[in-house]
């Protein structure tokens, strides 16, 4: 049974190919016209309650199966008119004889209007709808696998909801294609039905008057009442498919049929109802005009209009009344808060600085249950703008059931970057590397720098302090991990509107120098990017005004951003000499001449600037040696400091921000005369 349906489409095919050749006996023919009749008012209808025309993708096969089955019956029909005298069924003669009333000139009128319509108007306009629809869907293909690649890369969407897409967008381009072409057969159907009509009924004349000897008044009432019938028959499903077929091409994907549409859409506007209620109401008023149908037809809209008007306003009233019960102190519900439209854009806002406390570590933060937590973020707000030129945003403090009680999150621009675990009722004790003695405690890493430590109780901070052990308290631990992070992604922080007030806070005291450099010689894109460079490297950029004058002394020459870092990093040589230099010296590991050869020789350029091509092996080689120095030296220097000629300085902190990022690479032109350069080692191949 499941084979016989499965294959009901091609049985279906072969036999309406078989009606052309084999003749067909009234009684069949009827019924086969009553199927064609079914079958065009169900795709009719099914093309109005679709969503999207993907849910019928089978339309343009299904319109060559129907076209070729209306012309098959055409034949059928065609021959049984005339070896039957003019008898081809009951529904032929029903059609005939319901049209014409008698009249044979009225009939081919009412028939050929109904073919000029489908024709020139239905047909015609699909034909161009589908055209232009199937040419702007494969000019837009490029882009929306581009939109779904961003996405993927992104992590907003899966690999099968990838595939899917892509899947869509592929069937949705044959589809229209497919469409630009199968509007053609309704295109040759209509002409056909009008060729058809004609031979019926020349053909009929012919046989009835030579072969027949009937008179013409006789055979033209037979053999028109066969031919308009027969006519009618095949134009009245081509007209319900032309319709599905134009339904199909204009229809726009939605959540809803439609019906649904429509009338939610016309609902949305009772004003335009009143307005045309009052339009025809006031055709009345014109001599001539029907005054009863104009009348209740006023009436009806205006009424409708008025309807639907008082149900938006008691709708908008239910909307307000959350609200309202909101400011008399009464809790609304989520639904209720949600309903509206204001409440929603508050789950999209996204905070620069973000931080999720599990509910143990609640009292730690939580002015009202005596944490200090805000205050100590205020203080190191202020320490980091003397140090770094730039204003930290506030850090929004939320909440979260899901972590672990004694666990926080901290979140940048909405993304997770760094987590740890904090002890209330304990301290935590570092490990500096020279202890006399050893504490007992639940060993941990210190989350902010990575140090063996360990949670402590309070009567073993002492002993902790004596043996060596560096010890500190739960919020401390808590505001130097926010801080290391606040200053790893300073960069990222570092928002438009922030670079508007730095440029405000300058105009106070050089207001020439602003206006001569920003816009006219940098736009506010790149000096934002300038600023990032240098803060991404822990370069402050409180010095703004030496920052902007050496952009208005290169920046009108050179307009590459990171070469314009580099001659500000000159620039702020005393700065960055201060940073970095400690007793009037400076310990760095340098670079060999064949490394910086190496290096030179590996640059290379394209339209979007310049980036270094190295070979993989020489590259690990080059970590790998980098590393073990950094390891020797680990005693003699906390942060390691790599010295490079001023050209190699940029491609090579790119080349360690995949390996070792915590590395400081200056060049000499960055460092002050003032101090003395001590090499600790030095990095060769």
């Amino acid at each position: 049974m499941r084979n016989i349906l499965n294959n009901s489409i091609t049985l279906f095919i072969i036999a309406v190919i078989l009606m052309i050749i084999i003749p067909l006996p009234p009684f069949f023919l009827d019924l086969m016209f009553i199927i064609n009749i079914s079958i065009s008012i169900i795709i009719l209808l099914t093309t109005m309650y679709i969503k999207e025309a993907l849910e019928f993708s089978v339309f343009p096969s299904l319109l060559l199966i129907t076209t070729l089955f209306r012309l098959s019956l055409n034949v059928s029909s065609t021959r049984l008119i005339l070896t039957n005298g003019g008898d081809a069924g009951a529904v032929i003669a029903t059609f005939g004889n319901f049209v014409l009333q008698g009249n044979a000139v009225v009939g081919f009128i009412i028939f050929l209007i109904i073919v000029l319509v489908q024709f020139v108007v239905i047909t015609k306009g699909a034909e161009r709808v589908a055209e232009v629809t199937a040419r702007f869907t494969l000019d837009a293909m490029p882009g929306k696998q581009m939109a779904i690649d961003a996405d993927l890369s992104s992590g907003i969407i899966t690999e099968q909801e990838a595939k899917r897409r892509r899947n869509n967008i592929q069937r949705e381009a044959d589809f229209y294609g497919a469409m630009d072409g199968a509007t053609k057969f309704v295109k040759g159907d209509s002409i056909m039905s009008i060729i058809i009509t004609g031979i019926n009924f020349l053909g009929g004349v012919i046989i009835g008057m030579v072969q027949g000897g009937a008179t013409f008044a006789e055979v033209l009432q037979t053999y028109s009442i066969a031919t308009v019938g027969d006519g009618l028959v095949s134009q009245i499903p081509a007209l319900l498919i032309s319709t599905a077929t134009s339904m199909i091409v204009t229809r726009a994907a939605s959540e809803s049929s439609l019906n649904v549409d429509l009338t939610n859409q016309i609902k949305s506007q009772p004003l335009v109802l009143i307005i045309s209620g009052i339009v025809i109401l006031s055709m009345a008023a014109i001599p001539g005009f029907p005054p009863v149908q104009v009348l209740v037809l006023a009436a009806a809209l205006i009424f409708l209009g008025i309807r639907l008007l008082k149900t938006q306003s008691d709708y908008s009233t239910k909307e307000d009344e959350p609200a309202e019960k909101d400011a008399e102190g009464v809790q609304e519900s989520e639904e209720e808060h949600f309903r509206n439209i204001d409440n929603i854009y508050e789950l999209i806002q996204i905070d620069p600085i973000e931080m999720e406390v599990g509910y143990s570590l609640i009292p730690l933060v939580d002015e009202s249950s005596g944490g200090n937590f805000i205050d100590r973020v205020v203080m190191f707000r202020r320490q980091f703008a003397q140090e770094m030129g730039m204003v930290v945003p506030s850090v929004r403090l939320r909440d979260n059931g899901y972590l672990n009680p004694n666990e926080y999150v901290i979140k940048i621009k909405g993304e997770e970057v760094a987590r740890g675990e904090i002890l209330v009722e304990y301290y935590l004790a570092l490990d500096p590397g020279s202890l006399s003695g050893e504490v007992d405690g639940i060993e941990t890493i210190e989350p902010a720098y990575g140090i063996p430590s360990r949670w402590i109780t309070k009567d073993k901070k002492e002993l902790a302090e004596v043996y060596g052990y560096t010890v500190i308290d739960p919020l401390s631990v808590l505001i130097t991990h926010l801080s290391e992070v606040i200053k790893i992604h300073a960069h990222e922080l570092l928002s438009r509107q922030d670079l508007n007030q730095l440029l405000s806070n300058v105009k106070k005291s050089n207001e020439s120098l602003v206006e001569e450099v920003v816009p006219g010689i940098v736009s506010h894109g790149n000096l934002q990017k300038i600023l990032g460079n240098l803060l991404k490297e822990g370069i402050p950029v409180k010095d703004l005004e030496t920052i902007l004058e050496t952009i208005s002394d290169y920046g009108t020459s050179v307009k590459d951003t990171e070469m314009l870092t580099e001659y500000v990093r000159q620039s702020l040589k005393r700065t960055i000499t201060h940073k970095w230099s400690e007793g009037g010296q400076i310990r760095v590991i340098t670079l060999s001449t064949d490394v910086e050869k190496l290096i030179i020789n590996a640059i290379s350029k394209n339209d979007r600037g310049s980036y270094l091509s190295i070979d993989p092996e020489l590259m690990q080689k080059l970590v790998s040696q980098l590393i073990e120095q950094i390891n020797k030296l680990k005693s003699e220097i906390n942060i390691p400091i790599i010295l490079t000629s001023p050209f190699v300085r940029g491609y090579f902190r790119k080349l360690l921000d995949q390996f070792y990022p915590k590395a400081v690479v200056l060049s000499f032109n960055e460092i002050d005369n003032s101090v003395q350069i001590q090499a600790l080692g030095n990095i060769a191949i």
